[in-house]
């Protein structure tokens, strides 16, 4: 059973099967996108196919542990072929293959007889001299008064094979010491546990570290401005593992230019490197492709990310009659807890604030937004749309912040605020975006700005139209102004009344429900003049009760009015699709930025080299390097000799029988 399980391993066909599964994965890892988030992975393939494909590990194909298996294997396999067969390539090498008899000669293809007056030894020196110029090595058995010369040239082929074959072995080798095996046997033997909790660096236990001096590893270190670290951070499995570093590593600064896309063009971090057992202290500069080596470690300029900014931001309650604002205060990267008073009761919110970026370069087309509902759009064509002419320039629109928001029913929702109004369409909007998970696209609503560019008008609308009393004096007016006689006044306040307070429970979606599907068109043609009217008048009543003058919209100045309106009837509509309790705007912030590094030691690079130079070695003198083996029989024939020649290679090609030929006209000659 044993010389079987050898015999299988050491077999050419079990090498060449494992490398078809190897060439399999790979073409598997090129095509797949390697280590990414899991939900991409679910998007792309469906919760079922994710729970099968996982199994197998082909996110992170080439650290999973059937590769790495797989790898092991080859490298036994081949180390068997080598060594089983390299003592017999190396004897047949050194080999003049002498004891072959004269008279087989005979039975080869490329053969020559002659017949010379001079005597065997006068011919066998003069054909050793002619072998020995043209590079041959040569031997002479003696068989009675017959002579054979052996001669050999090219012998070096044979260890093309070997060197080949080993060249396999150390590459292969050398993989297996860069990739996770190493950190992965301390795992499974070494009795390190990765750490799956939040918990500081210094909280890390034993468990969860490795030794500083593992022979092989791959971390990544995020480092902001100002800050300093010694530690890289190895993710395995579902937890990590603290990977001490020989050196502490400093980030003074951060450097990154941007194409006029807001791309990022070029990114370097100035860095100061100390050394804690001398003490030694120097400042280098990483960039992509120029990294720091220190001490058998590698320093690569990975990406960068934000280090932790302070944000200062105002917050606007999206429910209830509660329309006064107030700040919060966050870090980037950290989980703020705060409460909404929606005018009835306190809504606790935990707010992980995961981003801010400080340039968007935005392409403002029309297109480029997500465009509003079926019903939005009918909307949008009886009051006049505000989308419509497109810009295909590029803008930067300045800083937003990205957020998560996790309710009390633990829901969460990804957001994105911009600081500033961008004008759309000829109209200042503050856009707020939302999406469930960060596969898919943000869809957008539009927040008109006021007239001292914030959002504090259209949160006191939003607020009153959870206010009855300010919803009767709103529809009041506004049957006042359209009413045709005092008898059709009661009912049109009446039916203001009940369109504003059912678009500001769910919107459009409200109204066109309780109405049959043939005639939705029609009172929607009747309803949104009236919300927008009515909403033209509950404007300036909360601009009369804050003590500003009401909107002129005379002139000049009433499409301009007419169109703030719109922007807000359109604002409101969407509003029941932006899953919020609460609208934050960014107020300021402190921007902190960090360099993000990938540290690793890999020993095997320079294996890899070797196995690289010896598989150049191997592949050269298997292609160009032609083993040639000529015998010579010389025998006594009367007063003179007779003699019988052959040749013989590995591979007979056109160039073969070419030297044959010279080789045959040169032993005539000789003979003559």
């Amino acid at each position: 059973m044993g010389a079987d399980v050898f015999e299988l391993l050491g077999s050419m066909r079990f090498a060449v099967s494992l490398l078809m599964f190897i060439c399999v994965a790979s073409l598997i890892g090129t095509v797949l996108m390697q280590n990414q988030a899991a939900n991409t992975y679910i998007d792309q393939f469906g919760p079922f196919w994710f729970a099968v494909f996982d199994k197998f590990s082909i996110w992170h194909i080439y650290n999973s542990w059937w590769f790495l298996l797989i790898m092991a294997f080859l490298v036994i396999s081949t180390s068997i072929c080598v060594l089983r067969n390299s003592p017999k390539m190396v004897r047949d090498a050194r080999s003049f293959r002498e004891y072959i008899r004269g008279n087989s000669l005979r039975s080869f293809h490329h053969r020559v007889e002659t017949v010379s007056t001079a005597t065997p030894a006068e011919n066998l020196s003069r054909v050793q001299q002619w072998l020995s110029t043209q590079g041959y090595k040569s031997k002479v058995r003696h068989d009675g008064d017959s002579m054979l010369l052996a001669a050999k040239k090219g012998s070096a082929n044979r260890l093309g094979y070997i060197f080949a074959h080993t060249a396999i072995v150390i590459i292969c080798v050398g993989g297996l010491l860069d990739s996770e095996l190493p950190v992965r046997l301390q795992v499974w033997f070494g009795g390190k546990v990765p750490i799956t909790d939040n918990m500081l660096i210094s909280e890390v236990p034993t468990s969860g570290r490795l030794s500083l001096a593992n022979p092989s590893f791959r971390a990544n270190m995020l480092v902001p401005e100002g800050a300093q670290t010694s530690t890289g951070v190895i993710s395995v499995d579902d937890g990590v593992l603290v990977q001490p570093l020989p050196f502490s590593l400093k980030l003074n600064k951060f450097v990154v230019d941007y194409y006029s896309t807001g791309m990022p063009s070029s990114f370097k971090s100035d860095v100061e490197v100390t050394d804690p057992d001398t003490g030694k202290t120097f400042s280098q500069t990483i960039e992509v492709n120029e990294p720091l080596r220190y001490k058998g470690v590698t320093v690569y300029q990975s990406s960068f990310d934000d280090g932790g900014s302070k944000l200062q931001l105002v917050g606007y309650p999206l429910g209830g009659a509660n329309n006064q604002p107030f700040d919060i205060q966050g870090v980037v990267g950290k989980a703020t807890q705060i409460s909404v008073n929606s005018g009835h009761q306190e809504t606790p919110l935990a707010i992980d604030f995961s981003g801010l970026r400080v340039i968007n370069v935005e392409n403002l087309a029309g297109d480029t937004l997500p465009q509003p509902k079926a019903v939005i759009e009918h909307v949008a064509a009886v009051t006049g749309s505000a989308a419509g002419a497109k810009n295909d320039h590029l803008k930067n629109v300045g800083p937003s912040v990205q957020y998560r928001i996790v309710g009390s029913d633990g829901q969460a929702h990804e957001y994105t605020n911009y600081m500033l109004p961008v004008v759309l369409d000829g109209s200042s909007v503050f856009l707020a975006g939302v999406r469930e998970t960060a596969s898919q696209p943000y869809r957008y609503i539009r927040i008109p700005a006021d007239a001292d560019h914030s959002v504090v008008e259209f949160m006191n609308i939003r607020a009153a139209l959870t206010n009855p009393a300010l919803l009767n004096e709103a529809a009041a007016r506004f049957a006042a102004k359209n009413a045709n006689s005092d008898l059709q006044q009661p009912l049109l306040t009446k039916a203001a009344v009940g369109a504003l307070e059912t678009f500001s429970k769910a919107g459009f979606n409200g109204i066109i429900e309780k109405v049959p599907e043939p005639d939705r068109e029609k009172v929607l043609g009747f309803a949104v003049p009236m919300i927008q009217l009515s909403l033209t008048e509950l404007r300036d009543i909360v601009r009369e009760q804050a003590g500003k003058p009401v909107v002129d919209r005379s002139g000049a100045a009433g499409p301009e009015a007419d169109a703030w309106v719109q922007m807000t009837l359109l604002a409101l509509a969407n509003l029941p699709d932006y899953p919020a309790p609460v609208f934050m705007t960014l107020k300021s912030f402190e921007q902190v930025e960090a360099s993000v590094f990938q540290v690793a030691r890999s020993p095997g690079k320079n294996t890899v080299y070797l196995g690289c130079l010896f598989l150049i070695i191997g592949v050269f003198s298997m292609f160009y390097i032609r083993d040639r083996r000529i015998w010579v029989w010389i025998r006594p024939k009367g007063q003179g000799s007779e003699m019988l020649a052959a040749m013989t290679s590995q591979r007979r090609t056109l160039d073969f029988n070419h030297e044959f030929d010279r080789f045959k006209e040169a032993f005539k000659r000789l003979s003559t």
